[in-house]
């Protein structure tokens, strides 16, 4: 076999496995990550909740008002007559050819995070958040919310057995 055939061989063989290669370690990244199958928003005595469901377990991140009405809003497709901030933050990227593409929800201490990652025209960028904004924007763009196991097991309340209603609790 002549060197150059050799050459293109090897550079084929390459390029076969790395999207092979790639896939480990997006899986080796996500190592240890949940995704959240559902999303829900609740009144609860204490305000407003949002309620992220994996595993037959529920973990409760009480949010402003305002956020809860972008999220419920993303969820059912209801419409407010003017933009909300999350609105208008999915607009903007939408008109930059952007969008959401994971967030990833921790628990540091007492306090819930938001890591909201953005692709842009070939970019991927990584943000800082508050857990509420990153939730709010990954459901605009119908993009994967994921927690650590750790925060799954910590902070998640098992789905198990009915909760009795508290009063005054309901859902929006």
């Amino acid at each position: 076999m002549s060197r150059s055939l050799v050459s293109l061989a090897r550079y084929v063989l390459i390029a076969l496995c790395l999207p092979a290669a790639a896939a480990a370690a997006a899986q080796e990244t996500d190592a240890g990550l949940v995704k959240i199958e559902q999303t829900e928003v609740a009144l609860s005595p204490y305000g407003h909740v949002v309620l992220l469901k994996a595993q037959n377990k529920s973990v409760p991140i009480f949010v402003d008002s305002v956020v809860a009405q972008s999220i419920h809003g993303a969820l059912t497709g209801d419409k407010t007559p003017r933009p909300l901030t999350h609105d208008l933050m999915r607009t903007i990227l939408e008109g930059y050819d952007g969008k959401v593409s994971r967030v990833v929800v921790s628990l540091k201490g007492a306090t819930y995070y938001g890591e909201l990652t953005v692709q842009m025209r070939g970019t991927t960028k990584v943000f800082d958040s508050r857990s509420s904004d990153a939730i709010a924007l990954a459901i605009h763009f119908k993009a994967p919310i994921l927690v650590n196991r750790e925060l799954l097991d910590k902070a998640g309340q098992s789905l198990d057995q009915p909760a009795a209603p508290k009063p005054g609790e309901r859902r929006l």
